[in-house]
């Protein structure tokens, strides 16, 4: 019998991934008799410990492997409109991502979709790429669905999905129509059905109609379930709140001024800077950074708390907020409103001439604010054309601040974080809510001076808590992944660029590829690339740094008005400061890592919610423009078609594989390409093109294009790579309609009534 240890039955699991269940491995392992009960003990406190996870009554597998024969989910689409998804375990879904890769065999079921589970054959490629084969697919969604409602003259009819990626529809009896009219914006949700035929579905919501301008909104917060109002117990709450009573020191005297955009209405931070006295730092930069004392006003466990976390953030669309926090408190005593008195929470940093941290001290006091400006206000001040309001605090408050900022941008400068150039698009509205035109916000040093001092304040409180060795919840930014590296380098050497696999990956050294890029004709190309190649932000009780800014810790403490995390780290340091009674109680500090997680996942849909609102809108703007020809850009290539960014507003489009032409494409996955069997043409990721929009569908947010580029020359360079990297795509058999029937290809054609 081999010696049964945790790791004998770890390895065994690695090596022979097909036999899981407790008999497999006993058998394996050559256990019996007594030594049974010491390998079920095994299994389970490797269960316990999160190490394995259960795949059936009796079956285990590694939390880092998915069984080679299993339940996928499929959970969302990467970036290149791939269909994603992960193995499925009694207490929910573990492992890597999974690639969808089509059926095992003939086609028997319809693709998956979204929150779809299947039976699939699952194995890793060479590339560390998992890829699943469906055997079968097990079920249908039963969450709701957001749709328009279609009446019948009968009252029923058909409630047809917004939503680009669920492709469902259900026929609704007039019993279940829930009093819905013709072109209500509905929620409805699947009923039992048999057979072949329409699905039933049952309205259980009337959100709005249709064809109001704001249904953009309206469709992306039910989406996403980003709740708008809030209920008439917790506003009650909020009106009636009075901050905890705790020592403070008074930061009246001091003119802390507040620096936002021109339509904000809630201000959550200020700045002050003034050269520092002492002598043994000459030169040097006292900074405060005071923040609306949120914590005060909401204490624990109560409505306003309660209903904070469930909504974790604020979400921002182009007609309205859906706040974190009730207005009586988001835009009144949790605001640092001019000249208004207000708690706060704040850091005075000690700064030398060349940028260095020299120290920091946590206040908890009572300010005023001496000013309330907008980014253009204080900027012009500093250019010389200073507004009434700002003019008098130009050479006590601005100009120190901008001082205090040039030392900050030289250490900044040293530590090198990544720079990348995103241009941020606004979405401006009529009273009525039509879209009017699409901005592209401007970006003066007044952004980055605030922008640095808070994260020069979030450091603090990082390095505050580790100080005291309190728990808190870290805000943290992996390093790219060693595939997503490799996929860096293997389309750099198609551009021969050259990476040097065994150099340290520092946001530096991706500073150095962007600047190369920028000589090349090649640089958007390069600039998507390294986009995709980064880690997304998480919050985390784990300290893993900070990439992107290149710092060793940092944590979220300046915007407790609108994010739970920065909320958490006030309570945090009152705990470990003694600063009030409203510190972090022991029943959250006990459930960060949870915490941490919802926080994440209420922070991507909001981010869906956002992006889904802005796409919608600027279809809507692109409506009346079908027909129209725009220059734009490959943002994405897949088996399937091609993503086009507009120049001119952002929005973006769909060609697919079928409409560009008479030959087969093949999918390059190294060149990011798709590529003509015959020609060898191709069309590139960040290639720049023309295109003609031939529909846009509001509701769903999907613009269809027609290419009218034609496609690069061959590369004299280019070999064909093995079948399982350079994919076929099928050309569809209608001109112009795309191929695959999963989510994120626009619908072709108007809805027709039934």
């Amino acid at each position: 019998m081999t010696n049964l240890t945790r790791q004998t039955v770890l390895d065994y699991l690695a090596n022979n991934p097909g036999e899981t269940n407790k008999r497999d491995i006993a058998r394996g392992l050559g256990v019996n008799g007594e030594a049974r009960r010491e390998l079920r003990l095994i299994l389970k406190q490797l269960e316990d410990e999160g190490v394995l996870s259960r795949v059936g009554k009796r079956s285990f597998a590694r939390v880092d492997t998915p069984p080679p024969t299993g339940v996928v989910e499929f959970t969302h689409l990467d970036e290149h409109g791939e269909l994603i998804g992960r193995a499925v375990g009694r207490d929910g879904l573990f492992g890597p991502d999974i690639l969808y890769m089509g059926p095992r065999g003939k086609r028997r079921d319809p693709d998956p979709g979204i929150k779809d589970r299947a039976l699939c054959d699952v194995e890793e490629g060479r590339d560390g790429v998992w890829r699943a084969r469906m055997i079968k697919k097990l079920e249908n969604r039963r969450e709701a669905m957001i749709g328009v409602f279609e009446k019948n003259a009968h009252g029923g009819g058909m409630v047809e999905s917004t939503s680009r990626k669920d492709k469902r529809s259900f026929l609704i009896f007039p019993n279940d129509a829930n009093g819905a009219g013709d072109n209500d914006l509905v929620r409805c949700e699947p009923l039992p059905s048999r057979g072949h035929g329409p699905k039933r579905g049952k309205i259980i919501e009337i959100l709005g109609q249709a064809d109001d301008p704001r249904a953009a909104s309206l469709i992306a917060m039910a989406a996403h379930d980003i709740p708008d109002q809030f209920e008439d117990a917790v506003i009650a709450a909020a009106e009636s709140a009075q901050p905890v009573k705790a020592p403070r020191e008074d930061l009246t005297n001091i003119p802390l001024i507040t620096i936002d955009p021109a339509d904000a209405r809630d201000h959550d931070d200020a700045v002050y800077a003034q050269q520092d006295s002492d002598p043994k730092n000459p030169g040097g930069w006292r900074i405060i950074v005071a923040i609306a004392d949120v914590s005060a006003y909401v204490p624990f466990n109560g409505l306003l708390d309660q209903e904070a976390y469930k909504r974790a953030n604020s979400t921002y669309f182009p007609d309205r907020v859906a706040s974190m926090l009730p207005k009586a408190l988001s835009a009144g005593e949790c605001s640092l409103k001019e000249g208004e008195l207000r708690c706060c929470l704040a850091f005075e940093m000690i700064f030398s001439k060349d940028g260095s941290k020299i120290g920091h001290r946590l206040i908890r006091g009572m300010m005023r604010s001496a000013a309330g400006l907008s980014y253009e206000e204080a900027q012009a001040a500093i250019d010389g054309d200073p507004s009434d309001k700002a003019g008098p605090l130009l050479e006590p408050v601005l100009k120190p601040l901008w001082a205090a900022y040039a030392a900050l941008e030289k250490k900044r400068g040293e530590r090198a974080p990544l720079d990348l150039d995103i241009p941020e698009r606004k979405v401006e509205l009529s009273e009525d809510g039509e879209v009017i035109g699409i901005k592209v916000r401007d970006r003066f040093d007044a952004h980055k001076l605030i922008e640095e001092m808070m994260i020069q304040a979030n450091v603090c409180a990082a390095e505050a808590l580790e100080g005291k060795r309190a728990d808190l919840i870290y805000r943290v930014h992996d390093e790219p992944s060693n595939e997503k590296i490799q996929g860096l380098h293997t389309f750099l050497d198609t551009l021969d660029i050259e990476w040097t696999k065994g150099e340290k990956v520092t946001p530096a050294r991706f500073n150095r590829l962007l600047t190369i890029a920028k000589e090349t004709d090649r640089h958007h190309e390069i600039s998507e690339i390294v986009l995709r190649s980064q880690s997304q932000a998480i919050y985390s009780q784990d300290n893993l740094g900070h990439f992107g800014l290149n710092l060793q810790r940092y944590a979220h403490f300046t915007s407790p008005i609108r994010r739970y995390s920065d909320l958490i780290v006030h309570r945090a340091l009152i705990r470990a400061y003694d600063l009030g009674p409203d510190g972090l109680p022991e029943e959250q500090r006990v459930r960060l890592e949870e915490i941490a997680s919802h926080l994440v996942e209420r922070e991507r849909a909001s981010m869906a919610a956002e992006r889904d609102a802005s796409d919608r809108y600027l279809t809507a703007f692109l409506a009346d423009r079908t027909g129209a020809e725009f220059e734009g850009r490959i943002t994405g290539v897949a088996k399937f078609g091609l993503f086009v960014k507009l120049d001119e507003t952002a929005a973006d489009g769909f060609v697919p594989v079928g409409s560009l032409g008479r030959e087969y494409w093949h999918f390059h996955e190294a060149y990011a390409a798709l590529v003509a069997e015959d020609s060898g043409q191709r069309y590139e990721l960040g290639q720049p093109v023309r295109v003609k929009l031939e529909e846009a569908d509001a509701l769903s947010g999907s613009l269809l294009l027609k290419m009218l580029s034609d496609p690069r020359p061959k590369r004299k360079d280019f070999k064909p790579s093995s079948r399982s990297s350079f994919k076929r795509a099928k050309v569809s058999r209608k001109p112009g309609r795309p191929s695959s029937s999963r989510g994120g290809v626009p619908k072709k054609g108007k809805r027709k009534k039934r």
